[in-house]
């Protein structure tokens, strides 16, 4: 595994997982890939026909060629490919019973009918293929192959009875049980993929747990990997069938040090589900990841993905809270090796993955804000921002102005920030801007700005902050910010912050604020402040 130098991860929230951001790029050439996808949208009468005839071939493996449609005549092409073809053709199917829900509704029978037929022919097609290819079908996958062969069937012969007659009374009696129907072999169909889709990840699965070969455990994770960025419901069916307690498994040997960072990599992304935390629980994975974080033999990419699987469980989306009693009891440990992961980061995407994971575990325990004070994490994070090979994105500004704002709540933090200038560094945060028009970086600069004016009015209680501020010129600064839309990124939550940050200040000292300003955005209630600078338009003069 290589390290994160070459690769810039990036988080769209504070709270959402690194890991979401690390979708992998396939390089694949567009006529490759449109030639790939092509045989999975074949003309309908095409496949009847050739379903129809026998192909002679002069060996099995040129028939397995044949079948299978993949190109490939060794069983190893095979292998690597079956899931992803599985997918594929998932989603072929999946999209020809959605467009027949459409047009049941709309009364199109002979539309209805092209489509049953199509679909009928999809589904006897994916199921050939994948049996002709899977290495091993259950007997109970082969059940619901069977019945759903024949729901679409009768599928198929119900809808071309409605061809033929304009009566209505008929037509809708059978609209409601074509859609009958139709759910029964959504569902099927569903159930079929998620017994298929399991089956091939167990294969992987036993390859990690049953091989000695880095080269082919390394192969069945990237498989793993691979398969987590295909949503959250294959998430839930990897980490159903075992993978997290596999993956742990090889992060407890030594000989597979290795590949450490591949699976633990794998392991945060398969977290972005409660089933996938909840088999960390059961393993005491996180006792697993404190052990790696503070082991100095740990190379910084091993290191920095227990980051991103400490940043995944801890993160404010999740629901269940029951694995973070577990987590409290190595938190001091992981904390001082966050942090110290944060001051030694060679790159931006390892500051990234430790600063995030330290952000959300300050949004859940006052102690872990307490802990970082004292391992001197102000000075740490306010350097950083200073090094642009650590700090070079608004996603890890968003990480430090979090950790920031979570740890103003705390009085001993303002004599801190004071010292190390972070009054200052809170302004130019104010004044961050998106580099491109992309709606991600842009949403990360407005809770950037939002987040420093939150940091700014906390830290404001104290009087020497709030002077220093107002020296600095903080007020100008906010009362641009509540004044032009376009330099808070027309963000309604900016504009709060803002407005409570001004109030802040001119509670300590009135006269930094002029009268007019005053008049409109001291004196009114928030809400009318508020009102006044979401509706007002911008002066060009």
């Amino acid at each position: 595994m290589a390290t994160p130098q070459c690769s810039s991860r990036q988080s769209s929230s504070l709270s959402s997982s690194p890991s979401s951001s690390r979708m992998q790029c396939l390089q694949v050439d567009s006529v490759q890939r449109w030639m790939e996808d092509l045989r999975h949208m074949t003309e309908v009468e095409c496949m009847c026909v050739l379903q129809a005839k026998p192909i002679e071939v002069e060996d099995d493996n040129q028939q397995a060629e044949l079948i299978v449609g993949s190109g490939a005549g060794a069983g190893d092409h095979v292998a690597r490919n079956n899931l992803q073809t599985l997918l594929r053709r998932a989603l072929v199917v999946s999209t020809e019973l959605g467009k027949m829900f459409q047009r049941l509704e709309k009364g199109r029978w002979q539309r209805v009918h092209s489509t049953a037929v199509r679909a009928n022919c999809h589904v006897r097609s994916l199921v050939h293929e994948y049996s002709s290819a899977a290495r091993g079908t259950p007997p109970e996958m082969q059940k619901y192959e069977t019945a759903l062969l024949e729901k679409c069937m009768e599928l198929t012969t119900i809808t071309e009875r409605c061809l033929h007659t304009e009566d209505e009374f008929f037509l809708k009696s059978m609209r409601d049980a074509i859609h009958e129907i139709l759910t029964d072999v959504s569902d099927s169909f569903s159930n079929m993929i998620d017994m298929a889709l399991a089956n091939e990840i167990q294969v992987l699965i036993k390859q990690v747990e049953s091989s000695d070969d880095v080269d082919t455990i390394g192969s069945a994770i990237s498989n793993l990997l691979s398969l987590t960025q295909d949503g959250p419901q294959l998430c839930s069916i990897i980490a159903k069938e075992g993978a997290v307690v596999s993956l742990f498994k090889i992060c407890r040997q030594d000989r597979f040090m290795g590949l450490y960072a591949h699976a633990l990599r794998t392991v945060a992304s398969i977290c972005c589900v409660e089933e996938g935390i909840k088999q960390l629980d059961k393993v005491d994975g996180i006792l697993c990841l404190a052990d790696i974080l503070t082991d100095d033999s740990s190379v910084e990419a091993a290191r920095a993905e227990a980051a991103a699987v400490v940043a995944q469980i801890t993160s404010p989306h999740h629901t269940s809270t029951q694995h973070l009693a577990s987590f409290l009891e190595s938190m001091h440990d992981i904390v001082t090796a966050l942090i110290g992961l944060c001051e030694s980061a060679s790159c931006g995407e390892v500051f990234l993955l430790a600063s995030a994971a330290l952000a959300n575990i300050t949004f859940f325990d006052s102690m872990a804000c307490e802990i970082l004070l004292q391992l001197n994490a102000i000075h740490i994070l306010l350097q950083a921002c200073k090094d642009r090979q650590r700090v070079d994105t608004p996603y890890s500004k968003d990480q430090v102005v979090t950790i920031l704002a979570n740890l103003s709540v705390l009085e001993q933090c303002a004599p801190e920030v004071l010292q190390e200038q972070g009054i200052e560094r809170l302004l130019l945060l104010l004044g961050e801007k998106p580099s491109s028009s992309s709606p991600s970086e842009g949403a990360a600069c407005e809770r950037v700005q939002q987040k420093a004016a939150v940091t700014l009015a906390r830290l404001s209680r104290d009087g020497d902050v709030a002077m220093t501020a107002i020296q600095l010129k903080a007020v100008p600064r906010l009362i641009e910010l509540c004044r032009s839309p376009t330099e808070r990124n027309n963000s309604d939550s900016v504009l709060v912050a803002c407005l409570a940050a001004l109030r802040r200040l001119a509670a300590g000292c009135p006269d930094s604020i002029e009268v007019s300003d005053h008049q409109q955005l001291i004196k009114p209630r928030l809400v009318d402040s508020f009102l006044l600078c979401s509706n007002m338009e911008e002066s060009f003069v």
